[in-house]
């Protein structure tokens, strides 16, 4: 049985519908200094446990995501949309 990612707007839905972008992250502002933003770009963590990702629901409502998973277990503990999680 393939994963399940419980989509807000769609409900359960196959995690082959989705496209992964990477940390949740709160951006730099824009005039921070350029090495803010080259290791907001390119420097990132690998742990193990739990994080939130952005993940784009590519087949489905083509909606923007923050899925709070465990790395290690791959275990989803939370959906939201990502356009709530803006400051």
């Amino acid at each position: 049985m393939a994963s399940l990612i419980p989509c807000p707007h769609c409900g359960p839905r196959p995690k082959e519908e989705f496209t992964v972008r990477g940390a949740a992250l709160p951006r730099p502002a824009p005039n921070a200094p350029v090495a803010e933003w080259q290791a907001h770009v390119y420097l990132r963590e690998n742990p193990r446990g739990d994080y939130a990702e952005h993940w784009h629901h590519s087949g489905g409502c083509r909606r923007w995501l923050v899925v709070n998973r465990n790395t290690a277990t791959h275990a989803v503990h939370s959906v939201t949309d990502a356009a709530g999680e803006r400051p």
